[in-house]
């Protein structure tokens, strides 16, 4: 039930304890730094709205009439309410923006974030960060369930309950070991011949996975051979790939160190884009703010993306 219009106006009851403090409306003017002209206006409404005289104005000051001093006894503790209030709002605000929690899929996690934590602490020194690194399902999850307050997917679909802004561009990069077939072929590989393939993959409901199936439904292929290994990390596929298992498809971001040292060679698949967006997710309707809203700021700036060979020639 919504509160009588009488008195919603807490801040005329409030200059109203003022006045009968400081027995000068001038004065109580003065401390809630409003103009004289300003506070008499706001007196007289509040009078006009309750139906009654609460002031006598002499040219002495202004006192409390009695029907005012009644009221404004009764307007004292629900002023004093308000104010408890609001200190106590101001205080769950500082210590909601004292931490962050933050969900992301593990290419994000792994070669974006910390540059970004580093410039966020710039900006907020005594903020407590929580990184949980899941694959971009799980990361959907957690924010839809209260448990972090800012996401990043590599995913090609928006998953639904979620809003969402582009970060970053990145692109998938087909690896294999020095020793493999592929990595002596000049002309590279064919989307088929990648999709028949058994890969060395991250678990169903990676981003790096589905975007990897939507580039080649795109190409009219439904259907991937089933992984040849399923790990849970990047690292691990990358060793996994080195030691000769077999291919992997992994962002350009993860195999930047590995290309040009030789541990990994990368193979073209030919017209096949495996271009995609990198997201900041959260809530949908809700507004970032604090940390949240800064990181996310943080993480639009334009970020130098490493030279390693494109995966969609021609």
């Amino acid at each position: 039930m919504p509160l009588p219009s009488q008195v919603t106006d807490l801040a005329s009851f409030d200059l109203l304890l003022s006045v009968a403090r400081l027995g000068s409306i001038g004065q109580a003017a003065a401390e809630h730094r409003i103009s004289q002209p300003a506070a008499s206006a706001r007196l007289r409404h509040l009078e006009r709205r309750v139906g009654l005289t609460l002031l006598q104005r002499t040219p002495r000051g202004s006192v409390l009439t009695p029907a005012g001093a009644l009221v404004a006894d009764w307007a004292r503790g629900v002023v004093d309410a308000a104010d408890s209030l609001a200190a106590a709002v101001q205080a769950l605000r500082v210590t909601r923006e004292s931490r962050l929690t933050i969900a992301a899929s593990q290419t994000v996690a792994e070669y974006l974030l910390p540059a970004w934590l580093v410039a966020l602490r710039a900006r907020h020194p005594d903020l407590s960060v929580t990184l949980q690194a899941v694959n971009s399902a799980e990361v959907a999850a957690r924010l839809l369930a209260g448990n972090a307050d800012l996401g990043f997917v590599e995913g090609p679909d928006l998953p639904p309950g979620l809003d969402a802004a582009t970060v970053a561009a990145d692109r998938l990069t087909v690896v294999v070991a020095p020793t493999h077939p592929w990595a002596r072929r000049r002309r590279g590989v064919s989307p088929a011949e990648l999709a028949a393939t058994p890969l060395v993959s991250r678990e169903a409901g990676s981003g790096t996975r589905r975007a990897l199936e939507s580039a080649l439904r795109e190409h009219g292929i439904d259907t991937l051979a089933a992984p040849l290994l399923e790990l849970s990390s990047t690292t691990a596929i990358k060793h996994a790939v080195a030691a000769g298992s077999g291919p992997a498809v992994l962002s350009s971001l993860a195999v930047s160190t590995e290309l040009p040292a030789g541990a990994l060679v990368a193979v073209a698949v030919s017209g096949l884009s495996l271009h995609r967006q990198l997201r900041a997710v959260w809530p949908a309707g809700r507004q970032l703010t604090g940390p949240a809203r800064d990181l996310h700021a943080v993480a639009r700036r334009p970020i130098h993306h490493p030279d390693v060979p494109t995966s969609d020639k021609h």
